[in-house]
């Protein structure tokens, strides 16, 4: 267990709140249309964004873009104002913990063919309602099917 988890966990145990963060990668279909890519969960399998524990020493958008990296296969321009946060109930041994989520738009450039977690996981692009009615969390979901880019995206402005 890494250690910034291991802080989590103990944070939680006291009643402190614990945050993460996330990244929704996502590109532009040929129709100029915004299509995300979801990642399945390890254990449940259901449908997530690529999310994480904070970084010791890094930002929180440079640790959205790593987890996007080792979770979804996939590497690009990650937004510096994050998109928005949501919060879910993590299980933990003998408890849930309450988890605030905050979450990075990424812009992808490449998708790895083979990636960390390639073997445990597995990824879809799909419309942002189509992405929606798959994810579980509700504040995500709607984070989800509302998803607005901030004027041109970095690639539109090269």
């Amino acid at each position: 267990m890494a250690a910034t988890k291991k802080k989590a966990v103990r944070q939680a145990k006291r009643g402190e709140g614990i945050r993460q963060v996330a990244a929704i990668p996502f590109r532009l279909n040929a129709h100029g249309g915004i299509e995300v890519m979801l990642v399945t969960s390890r254990t449940t399998r259901r449908f997530i964004v690529p999310k994480g524990w904070p970084m010791k020493g890094k930002s929180g958008r440079k640790a959205a873009t790593i987890e996007a990296l080792e979770e979804a296969g996939v590497l690009g321009k990650t937004l510096k104002q994050p998109a928005g946060t949501y919060s879910y109930w993590k299980r933990l041994a003998n408890r849930f913990v309450r988890v605030d989520v905050v979450v990075f738009l990424l812009e992808v450039t490449e998708e790895l063919a083979d990636w960390q977690e390639a073997k445990r996981r597995q990824r879809a692009w799909l419309a942002p309602a189509d992405a929606a009615m798959l994810i579980d969390e509700p504040d995500l979901s709607t984070l989800v099917n509302t998803l607005k880019l901030p004027g041109p995206t970095p690639l539109e402005q090269a």
